[in-house]
């Protein structure tokens, strides 16, 4: 499977098993890209992850979370 930036639950999801001693609340933007573009089958471009999509991953995670 290969991961886009459109794939906002699916990365909340991987991220939430990868790091689930991490509160995704007091996550940065700059972390949070590092964290989704590092993912194994992320393939997006990494200067298309803005501030919108990575609000949406963010949410998305903290949802997971609870």
């Amino acid at each position: 499977m290969t991961l886009m930036w459109a794939d906002v639950q699916e990365i909340a999801i991987q991220l939430a098993e990868q790091k689930p001693d991490v509160d995704p609340r007091y996550v940065n933007f700059v972390e949070l890209h590092r964290w989704v573009t590092s993912l194994p089958e992320f393939a997006d471009s990494p200067q298309r992850g803005g501030e919108k999509v990575l609000e949406a991953i963010q949410a998305a995670w903290i949802e997971e979370a609870d």
